[in-house]
């Protein structure tokens, strides 16, 4: 959240120290100081390269609707087709795929989407054939990938934004962003609450008539005020799915049962999925699903007279042994995340699952997980996604020009010094030893957090090393 250290005896220094006894935050602050400064001023590239691509990512949803909008759209009919028609048309348009999910128009003015397999779709890729519910035109071909199905401009930068399309490896820059954002949030919300001020409303805006560092000072503080819980929360949800730190939150969520529970599509050897009538009736899976099929639009009646009825749904076709998964897939508040699974051979439901039925913890995850990739609440949540990347740009800027302030008026050149090392010994044992064990547990389970500061405390013993050979010669 900030790149910020006043340099040994000046009078910035003694401008920020906070009244209190030594034994108090006045002798957590210099280590606090240092370890934020480092922080920034290391991780503030990839910090800054997280919240630039998550700006355009946050900006992409209402892109695609303009650049996809043949493929997404199309005129108002009267009576939509049934959807195994919808299906049918993109089968004949698409013969070497393999339908594995529809999307039913939720729209008046909405395609429906056949999502399929084939042979040019990369794996954990979709391809996404647009049908006129009308009509059955098709209107279009394009790759979808993941739940929300992102099109391939919000993919591009889906991906940019999560491992800067370096696959695998890349994924190491945003493990290592998330690792250290709520730590460097929280550290700049320490110092600033902790300084000195004349006026309270000078923590939430900036100081009237500062100049020069100061100036910038106070717009870093009070900008990073007001978004730092919204950073904290960016980088917790981040860490739930990155590679290492995301293993163990997801074991301490399955230890607390609070893991994310899903409706059970399996037929029982008896029932109706194995019927005698070989193929399929009315649009049904066709290579996968071997059995008797009621086909699409019957078991979306079916999941329909169970509750499943939201305008967004997505109908996962059979596979052998198993049914129909009609889900809805409305994250607008009130969520609606219901699903039911259907037997393809007489329509009976087979298992259904409600969200209210969630584990609160599953429910949060889920909350949390769709706001961060701006899902949860629509075009607010997108634009609040936007407010937030640009918030930290801006911090980020802020903080390396203090520094850069901070030497010239020095004349230190490049920047100025942080805070003396030594600033651990301050600390009074009492506060020191429980701090070096929760830095330890953090570290362990955060692992990308704990081998950085590892690092930077080499990289500091390091420079301290130079500095004394220097001052002997």
């Amino acid at each position: 959240m900030a790149i910020e250290a006043p340099v040994e005896g000046s009078t910035e220094t003694e401008r920020e120290a906070p009244a209190g006894s030594s034994s108090g935050w006045s002798s957590l602050r210099p280590l606090a100081l240092r370890i934020h400064f480092y922080a920034g001023l290391l991780v503030g590239p990839l910090l800054l390269i997280a919240a630039v691509s998550g700006l355009l990512y946050a900006l992409s949803f209402q892109a695609e609707k303009i650049v996809y909008r043949q493929e997404l759209t199309v005129p108002a009919g009267e009576a939509a087709l049934p959807l195994s028609a919808q299906v049918e048309a993109a089968r004949e348009a698409r013969p070497d795929g393999t339908v594995t999910a529809v999307w039913p128009a939720a729209e008046d003015d909405a395609t429906t989407r056949v999502l399929m397999s084939a042979p040019d779709i990369e794996e954990g890729k979709s391809l996404a054939v647009f049908v006129d519910p009308y009509t059955a035109e098709i209107r279009g071909e394009l790759t979808s990938y993941g739940s929300s199905g992102a099109l391939p401009l919000r993919t591009w930068v889906d991906e940019l934004h999560r491992d800067l399309r370096l696959g695998e490896f890349g994924r190491h820059y945003s493990e290592l962003a998330a690792s250290w954002l709520w730590v460097v949030a929280l550290g700049g919300l320490l110092l600033w609450l902790g300084r000195r001020r004349t006026a309270k409303r000078e923590l939430f805006r900036p100081e009237r008539g500062a100049k020069g560092r100061r100036k910038v000072l106070g717009l870093h503080g009070s900008v990073g005020l007001w978004a730092v819980t919204g950073l904290v929360l960016l980088s917790a949800t981040g860490l739930t799915w990155s590679r290492y730190a995301g293993e163990n939150i997801g074991a301490i969520q399955d230890q607390l049962g609070g893991a994310t529970p899903a409706v059970s599509a399996a037929i029982d050897a008896g029932s109706g999925g194995g019927g005698e009538h070989e193929g399929h009736h009315g649009g049904g899976s066709g290579s996968a699903h071997q059995g008797a099929d009621i086909g699409l639009d019957q078991a979306l009646e079916s999941a329909r007279g169970a509750g499943i009825d939201s305008g967004e749904l997505a109908i996962s076709l059979p596979a052998e042994g198993t049914g129909y998964v009609i889900k809805e897939r409305d994250t607008v508040f009130p969520v609606q995340l219901d699903s039911v699974a259907v037997d393809p051979g007489d329509g009976a439901v087979i298992d259904e699952l409600r969200f209210a039925d969630y584990p609160v913890l599953a429910k949060l995850t889920r909350y949390g997980i769709d706001a961060h990739t701006g899902v949860f609440l629509g075009l607010p949540n997108q634009l609040a996604l936007a407010a937030l990347a640009l918030a930290l740009i801006l911090l980020i800027v802020w903080g390396y020009r203090m520094w850069w302030l901070r030497g010239s008026v020095r004349g230190q050149g490049f920047g100025g010094r942080p805070i003396p090392r030594g600033a651990w010994r301050r600390v009074p044992v009492s506060a020191l030893l429980p701090l070096i064990a929760a830095t330890a547990a953090v570290g362990w389970f955060i692992p990308l957090l704990g081998i950085s500061l590892l690092a930077f405390l080499a990289l500091d013993l390091a420079l301290g090393a130079v500095a004394r050979l220097r001052t002997r010669t």
